[in-house]
C-alpha cells in the first residue's frame, strides 16, 4: 500500500499533461450524464408505492444499490448493465462451444469488435426479459398505474434505451475516458448509494438497544477487514524464475493472485440474481406450477439463504477461474518465451513449460479466488450472527469499490509514468 501513496503525489504533476486531463474531464462528463439518466422516470409508475416496496426487499435493494439508484427511482436506466454483462457470460461460455467464436478471441481487435457486436445483440432480448420481468413485479404490487399495452411498450422500450446507453456510456469510457467502462459505471452508481444507505441504516437503527452499537463496530470492523483483504490479494504476485541463457540475464515471470480484478463478482452478482428475480415476477401466478416455482426461487436465492450463498461463492470461484485462462493463457506465453530463448530454470521449453505454467496458474489461482469467494460471502455469514441488515449490501458494496478503485489506480499509475518517460524522452 506504500507504493499507492508514494504514486499519488506523481498525479498533481500528470494532470499537467493536456492527455490525461482530457481522460479525466471526459471520465466525469460521461459519469454526471450517467447520473442524469439515473433520474429520468419510466412512465405509468406510482413512484411513493415503489420506494415503499423497495425499502421493504433487500433483493431489490441490493440490486439497487449495483443499479445505482436507477431501480428504486425507476429511472430509464433502471436495468443498468446487467443484462450486458450477462450477455457477455453467455458469449464467452459458447467461445467454449463454438470453434468461430474461440478464433474470434484470438483476431486481436478485428475479433474484439466482433465479439462486442455480438455482445449488443444478444443484450436486447435479455433487456427486454428483463424489462419485462420487472413490469411483472411491480404490477403485482400495484405499483404500475396504467396497464395499457401503450404504456407497457413505453415502459420496456425505454429500460432498453436505458441498457443501450449505458453500454455506448461504458464504451467511451473504454474508449476515451480511464478505467475498464463497465467497472467505472458500477463503481460510480455504487458510490452515489453509499451515503444514502449509511444514512438509512443510522437514522432507522434502535439506538435504545445496546446491541445496535455492537453491530455498528462488527460491521465497521468487517469493512476496513475487507479493505485490507482486497489490497492483500490485489497487490499478492507469484513469480516464476525466468533465464535467458544467451543473454545471460535472470528475471521472473509474475502471475498475479488475482488476475481477472472484478470482473467475477460483478458476474457472479449478476448471474445469482436472475432466479429471484425471476421468482418476483411468477410471484402472482394462478397457475400452481408456476406459484410453486415462483415460491422456491424467493425462499431459496434471496440475498440471506444458504442456496444463494453457496451459489455465489462457487460462481466467483469459477468466474475468476475463467478469467484467469482468458488473461493469461500458457500455451502462448510458453510460446513467447521459447520464441525469445527463454525458460524456466529445470523446465524444458515448449510443452513442459506449458504445463509447468499451466499448474502454477491453477494453484495461485484458487487461492486468490478462495479469498476472494470467501470474503464475498462473508459479510452475509456475519449478518447471521449480528442481525444487521446492511452487511450484506455493505460488504458485497465494499468488495467492488475497493477493487476498481485499485484497478483505476494502477491505470493511472501506468499513464503518469509514460508522462514522465516522455517528458524524460523529449
Amino acid at each position: 500500500m506504500k507504493q499507492h501513496f508514494k504514486a499519488l503525489s506523481l498525479y498533481p504533476e500528470a494532470l499537467k499533461s493536456p492527455l490525461i486531463r482530457k481522460k479525466f474531464i471526459f471520465t466525469i462528463l460521461i459519469l454526471a450524464l450517467f447520473r442524469f439518466i439515473a433520474h429520468v422516470p419510466v412512465p405509468g409508475v406510482n413512484i411513493t408505492l415503489l420506494k415503499s416496496f423497495f425499502s421493504q426487499n433487500q433483493f431489490l435493494s441490493l440490486l439497487d444499490i449495483f443499479s445505482g439508484g436507477t431501480l428504486a427511482n425507476f429511472s430509464i436506466a433502471a436495468l443498468g448493465l446487467n443484462p450486458y454483462i450477462n450477455a457477455s457470460i453467455m458469449l464467452q461460455i459458447l467461445a467454449f462451444i463454438v470453434p468461430e467464436l474461440k478464433e474470434l478471441q484470438k483476431e486481436g481487435e478485428y475479433g474484439r469488435e466482433k465479439l462486442d457486436r455480438y455482445t449488443r445483440i444478444i443484450t436486447i432480448p435479455l433487456a427486454i426479459f428483463q424489462a419485462f420481468a420487472m413490469y411483472g413485479i411491480l404490477n403485482s404490487q400495484k405499483i404500475i398505474i396504467n396497464q395499457s399495452p401503450l404504456i407497457i411498450i413505453a415502459l420496456v422500450a425505454s429500460m432498453l434505451a436505458g441498457t443501450m446507453i449505458m453500454i455506448f456510456f461504458g464504451q467511451l469510457i473504454n474508449e476515451y475516458g480511464i478505467g475498464n467502462g463497465i467497472s467505472v459505471l458500477i463503481f460510480a452508481g455504487i458510490i452515489s448509494r453509499l451515503p444514502v444507505s449509511a444514512i438509512q441504516s443510522f437514522v432507522l437503527a434502535d439506538w435504545s438497544n445496546p446491541q445496535t452499537l455492537f453491530n455498528i463496530i462488527v460491521f465497521a470492523a468487517l469493512i476496513f477487514a475487507i479493505v485490507l483483504a482486497v489490497v492483500t490479494v490485489e497487490e499478492a504476485v507469484y513469480r516464476i524464475p525466468v533465464s535467458y541463457a544467451k543473454r545471460g540475464q535472470n528475471t521472473y515471470l509474475p502471475i498475479k493472485v488475482n488476475v481477472s480484478g472484478v470482473m467475477p463478482i460483478i458476474f457472479a452478482v449478476s448471474l445469482v440474481s436472475l432466479p429471484s428475480l425471476l421468482g418476483q415476477a411468477l410471484a402472482r401466478s394462478s397457475q400452481s406450477t408456476l406459484a410453486a416455482i415462483s415460491r422456491f426461487l424467493i425462499q431459496n436465492f434471496n440475498s440471506n439463504s444458504v442456496l444463494y450463498l453457496i451459489v455465489y461463492f462457487l460462481l466467483v470461484i469459477v468466474f475468476t477461474f475463467f478469467y484467469s485462462t482468458v488473461v493469461f493463457k500458457p500455451k502462448d506465453v510458453a510460446e513467447e518465451l521459447r520464441k525469445s530463448g527463454g525458460y524456466i530454470p529445470g523446465i524444458r521449453p515448449g510443452s513442459a513449460t506449458e504445463k509447468r505454467l499451466t499448474f502454477i496458474l491453477y494453484r495461485v489461482v484458487f487461492i486468490g479466488a478462495f479469498f476472494l469467494a470467501l470474503i464475498a460471502v462473508l459479510p452475509a455469514i456475519i449478518q447471521k450472527i449480528t442481525g444487521l441488515s446492511s452487511l450484506t449490501i455493505g460488504g458485497t458494496s465494499v468488495l467492488i469499490v475497493v477493487s476498481v478503485i485499485l484497478e483505476l489506480h494502477r491505470k493511472i499509475e501506468n499513464v503518469v509514468q509514460m508522462y514522465n518517460y516522455d517528458k524524460l524522452t523529449y
